[in-house]
């Protein structure tokens, strides 16, 4: 199934083909072609987006499972993707939607305001765009997340940040919460796992959290032997407590052998707990287990006393110490995020809707 929209950012070449500027690949495409993220095409003289207002699906999430810790906890989110992507990652745990080139998988049909009319129904205050990079389908995702706000419905990308600089300003500045998939911390991982560049990664964060208010969370899968080790872990560690600030929420989450990464093992717990205790030493205030079952790892403590704000069993709260205000009942102390005068009560529920 196909939707064309009208694409931006992209210019014509000398040479008669046509650039796709959106990304640091700037894919040159002659009549026909489409993009490595297979979405983006060119048709006559210009380029398109073949899968505007298309969706694989719609579900019903904790907010948690984005993972976002810091924002709005405890609240349902109604989460949705399309197809392709723009890196090639041999470990992708979402092969199968970001992989794809079946047009049956983008089954659903679902305008902006569609979705977020839906999201107002449902009773869930975000929309995530998920499950593939929604940076691809930018016009797509921009439009939903401009619908979200006229609602009051705020819009959270998750996404893994490979945008160029322009795209990338009006890409967040209708976004209001984001879970950025930080890979690893080389130039030698990125290029050989991702086929993409780490620096644009880097620079995508760095306007994140100095032009925008965007609330950004970052997650790192950690692959054994590839991105794990504890210089690689302390070199993350310290800039992002120097560039991003050390309130900034790191989730480490386990690996499992998938698509064309199956000669490695899984992520062990104790490496989990190495890389949270590294990034701990490093400043950083809020780091997270996750793809396990690791309550301690998954829990909320006020960096000044200790005391456990939020407490997490997986994707369920089992405690609350926050004021109304987002502060420390023991002492005070602010917590980093966006929360709400009390927690949500929807828990670890997945449940699939059709918007139709």
């Amino acid at each position: 199934m196909e939707n064309v929209h009208e694409a931006r950012y992209w210019r014509r070449l000398p040479n008669g083909r046509i650039q796709c500027d959106l990304c640091p690949r700037e894919c040159t495409l002659d009549e026909g072609q489409r993009g490595l993220c297979f979405v983006r095409a060119r048709r006559g003289e210009g380029m398109v987006l073949t899968t505007y207002a298309l969706a694989s699906g719609f579900c019903l999430d904790p907010i948690e499972k984005k993972p976002l810790n810091h924002f709005l906890p405890g609240t349902s989110v109604l989460s949705f993707g399309t197809a392709g992507c723009n890196l090639t990652c041999k470990f992708c745990q979402n092969w199968h939607m970001s992989k794809t080139r079946d047009a049956a998988a983008l089954s659903q049909k679902a305008t902006p305001e569609a979705i977020a009319l839906a999201a107002e129904r449902l009773g869930a205050p975000s929309v995530a765009m998920t499950y593939n990079d929604p940076v691809i389908y930018h016009e797509f995702a921009v439009d939903t997340a401009r619908a979200c706000r006229r609602r009051g419905i705020r819009a959270v990308a998750v996404t893994a940040g490979y945008l160029n600089p322009e795209p990338a300003v009006e890409f967040f500045s209708v976004m209001d919460g984001a879970n950025v998939d930080l890979k690893g911390f080389s130039e030698s991982f990125y290029h050989r796992l991702t086929g993409g560049h780490l620096q644009p990664v880097l620079e995508v964060l760095i306007h994140l959290k100095r032009h925008t208010t965007v609330w950004v969370e970052l997650t790192t899968l950690l692959i054994p032997g590839e991105n794990d080790s504890a210089v690689e872990l302390r070199a993350m560690g310290e800039w992002i407590g120097r560039e991003l600030g050390p309130e900034t929420p790191l989730h480490f989450t386990a690996f499992h052998p998938d698509w064309k990464l199956q000669d490695h093992p899984p992520t062990s717990p104790e490496s989990l707990r190495q890389a949270r205790t590294i990034a701990r030493e490093c400043g950083l205030r809020y780091v997270y287990t996750g793809n396990v079952r690791d309550r301690e790892g998954g829990s909320t403590h006020c960096h000044h006393c200790g005391h456990l704000l939020i407490d997490r069993d997986s994707w369920t709260l089992r405690g609350w110490g926050l004021t109304p205000e987002g502060r420390c009942q023991r002492c005070g102390t602010p917590c980093a995020g966006v929360f709400q005068a009390t927690p949500g009560t929807w828990g670890a529920r997945r449940i699939p809707v059709t918007l139709e």
